[in-house]
């Protein structure tokens, strides 16, 4: 089958043991970009997505960050999906007795409540920086503006996390993605969107495809229906075993630049 879009996930999936794009992967999108095009979708927020658009010379096409909460075209939002507020100050007041670290994150704003080791690991791993701001301080703002949060990024120790996570499945059933990529991350999202309903929604009103059209790379949990949904769904060697399970064809490692790897069979580059 002739293949028309490309979508990849960035970390764990694109990016080498140095968290950049390596020689090979840049070169590699670069041609097949003359091809078809090349999306990135991520978790991310998008300001540290559009180093890696320009890195490989795709600033011209779409970002789909928070997972599928923010879909960008031509730097304008045109599907946004936030947490509804109400979760928000609900979980903010029963963090407040566990004091557990808070991202909170909506387009390019990004508040941590101090500069600690979560904040400064997540800043080490994204190349961004974030603002200091309570979480009261930041809802206080977000309610006069009418909006929430896009993605709220828990870490702390694993009991911290359990705390959080029991919370929010207790009292908000059926509302949330909880990704746990680790005992002391949870990624918190709406869940009335995914990857693959963020790809659903570009391709039928940006692209003019189907999902049998594309191909889509990604590791971890959070990349399974995307991987699933596809026509040609490619897990790097690294991925967890659901998305493992799911694939169509299983690559190399990411940092062995997996990626570049599968598109140069497939195009013959």
């Amino acid at each position: 089958m002739q293949y028309k879009i490309i979508f990849s996930d960035i970390d764990g999936t694109l990016l080498n043991r140095d968290r950049v794009l390596s020689p090979s992967t840049i070169d590699t999108l670069k041609q097949v970009k003359k091809i078809l095009p090349v999306v990135l979708i991520s978790a991310r927020m998008p300001s540290a997505m559009r180093h890696l658009q320009q890195d490989l010379e795709i600033e011209d096409q779409p970002i789909i960050s928070y997972n599928g909460g923010l879909i960008l075209v031509n730097g304008e939002p045109v599907s946004s999906t936030e947490i509804p507020f109400t979760t928000l100050t609900g979980l903010s007041a029963f963090n407040r007795e566990i004091n557990c670290h808070l991202s909170l994150y909506h387009n390019d704003e990004w508040y941590v409540p101090q500069r600690d080791q979560w904040a400064a690991r997540e800043e080490n791993n994204t190349g961004i920086s974030p603002e200091i701001k309570s979480n009261k301080e930041v809802l206080e703002k977000w309610e006069s503006e009418n909006k929430s949060a896009h993605k709220i990024m828990a870490m702390g120790t694993e009991a911290e996390i359990d705390a959080i996570r029991d919370f929010l499945m207790k009292e908000y059933p059926n509302q949330l993605h909880l990704y746990r990529s680790k005992p002391t991350y949870l990624e918190i999202a709406n869940k009335k969107i995914s990857k693959f309903t963020a790809i659903q929604f570009l391709l039928a009103k940006h692209y003019n495809l189907s999902p049998k059209d594309c191909i889509a790379f990604g590791d971890n949990y959070n990349d399974v229906e995307m991987i699933k949904g596809v026509g040609m769904g490619v897990a790097v060697a690294n991925a967890r075993q659901e998305v493992l399970e799911v694939a169509n064809v299983i690559t190399d490692a990411g940092i062995e630049d997996g990626v570049a790897t599968s598109l140069k069979k497939l195009f013959k580059l």
